[in-house]
Formats: structure tokens, sequence, C-alpha cells
């Protein structure tokens, strides 16, 4: 039923009142986490349930994009050899991390509308199905990231005390992912082609976020501002900066100084914003649209 008719509906019948089906943390925040970490688990373990590798596929995945990749770009258009230190791993660890934004991100965005069995339940909080998604990807992270640190190590990366602040890095990049996930997995629910326009935009980011290459080959200029714009860019960068390489610039100094990095912290604000507003908006009326 449309808003326009439900609202015609209760002006003809005053004695009728609207229901409104379970928010975004419907039933208190303790049986949100519990319902978040049982989701997930059980999502991760399905994954790679009854395959030869099992979890080894998580770490199989990337690796293999890693090894296409690195003989391209090493091989063919010599990168690795423009004064990047570490390419290798400069260029795994980037693979990893995008990789959890663009998994979490694509899956969830039809996450909802799959998941429509329980998300019809009483007072069932919409909000663990996308959340659920960003975390067993994140797990999938975890398990890559011990990888990453084992060939860093073997290729001749020092251990330094910027590793500590790694997880900065990765905490900006849960929000923002989550932020995304929870949005598009609400827009979704109305809008069935978001599937599709995020699936190709995901893939666009790609290769627009600085993954393969480093930002100082982008000549200065309006084409590096763009590129700057997109938050995350700087995460990136900066984890450049912290896990292999002390001595490249980090996020401010490659984008021109700090005003540059307005255009992608104020990105990064209003996408946490509007996803978690719209996606209490919809919340309630998730069940009533699919």
């Amino acid at each position: 039923m449309s808003d326009v008719s439900s609202q015609a509906e209760l002006a003809a019948n005053p004695g009728l009142r609207p229901v409104v089906g379970p928010g975004a943390v419907g039933g208190g925040w303790k049986r949100f986490f519990d319902l978040l970490i049982l989701m997930s688990v059980s999502d991760f373990r399905k994954a790679y349930f009854g395959t030869v590798l099992g979890y080894a596929w998580s770490l199989l995945r990337p690796l293999m994009l890693f090894a296409v990749l690195l003989a391209v770009f090493t091989q063919i258009f010599r990168i690795g050899s423009q004064g990047v230190e570490h390419y290798e791993v400069y260029l795994l660890l980037n693979i990893v991390l995008f990789s959890f934004f663009q998994e979490a991100t694509v899956t969830a965005t039809t996450a909802v509308v799959a998941q429509e069995g329980i998300v019809r339940k009483t007072q069932f909080p919409r909000l663990v199905v996308p959340m659920s998604i960003v975390l067993t990807s994140f797990f999938n992270l975890g398990m890559n990231m011990i990888a990453v640190l084992i060939f860093a190590v073997a290729l001749g990366v020092s251990p330094m005390w910027t590793w500590l602040l790694f997880p900065l890095s990765v905490l900006a990049l849960v929000v923002l992912t989550s932020a995304v996930s929870s949005y598009l997995s609400a827009l979704y629910v109305r809008h069935r082609d978001v599937a599709i326009i995020w699936s190709v935009s995901a893939t666009a980011l790609f290769y627009g976020s600085a993954v393969l290459y480093p930002v100082s080959i982008i000549p200065e200029g309006v084409l590096r501002d763009v590129i700057f714009a997109n938050p995350i860019v700087p995460i990136l960068v900066q984890t450049n900066k912290w896990v292999i390489d002390s001595g490249a610039p980090g996020a401010a100094e490659a984008a021109g100084g700090w005003a540059k990095l307005i255009p992608a912290i104020t990105i990064f604000v209003v996408a946490c914003v509007v996803a978690v507003w719209y996606f209490r908006r919809e919340a309630p009326r998730v069940a009533e649209e699919l």
C-alpha cells in the first residue's frame, strides 16, 4: 500500500491508526548485537561449507587477482619500478582493503530483500542484515591481513611503530563501508536498479581509488583533486605511509595540503549521516515494500 493511499484510508476511517513496523534496532541493543554475531558467524561458515579448500578461499580470491595485476603492472606498465617502495606489498594491501569495501557493499545491497523471510518477523532489527554482511566481510579481511603481514615481512618491510596506527585506517574504512552498505540495502528495497548501478560503480571505484597505482603519478591539478575527493583514497594513501613506507607522503601531503582533503572528509561525513537517517526512516516500512 502506498503512502498516499494509506493516508487517504486513515482520513476516511478515523478509527484506524497506522501500525509502525520494527525499526533499525528493534528489541534493544543487546538483542541487536546477539543477532548480529549469530548471523555473521553463520554466513561466514556457510560461505565455505562443503568446499575443498574451505576458509582458504577467502585468501585465494584476492591473491589470484593480485597475481594477475602484479604481472600486468610490473611487467607491462612497470608502475612498480617508478619509485614505489615495496610495490608488491602496496598492491596486495590495497587489493585486500578495497575488496573488503567492494564485497561488503555489493553483497549488502540485496541483503534485506534476500532475507525477506526473517525481515518480516516481529521486532526483527532491520539493521542487523546489512551489518552482518559487513561483519562477515570483516572476518575475511582479518584473515587476509594475516597473510599480508607475513608477505610484507618476507619481502623486507620492516616493522614500524606506525603499524599501531593501522587500526585507525581500518576503522575509517569499516565506518564508510557500513554507511554505504546500510544505505544501499534500504534503497534497493524500493529501487531494484540500484544493484546493477552499484556493481558497475564499485568496479569504477576500484580503478579510481589508487589501488593499482600511486597517486604520485597523477598530475597535480583538477584530476588529482577529483581523485582525492573519494574518501577511500586518503585512507589507502595514509595506510601506505603507516604500514609500508614511512618516507612516503601522507594523505594531506599527497593531496596538496589539508584543505584538499575537505571534500573527502565532507563526503565521508555526509555519507554516514544520510545512511543513518535514510535507514532509520525506511526500516519500519521494509516489510510493506517487499
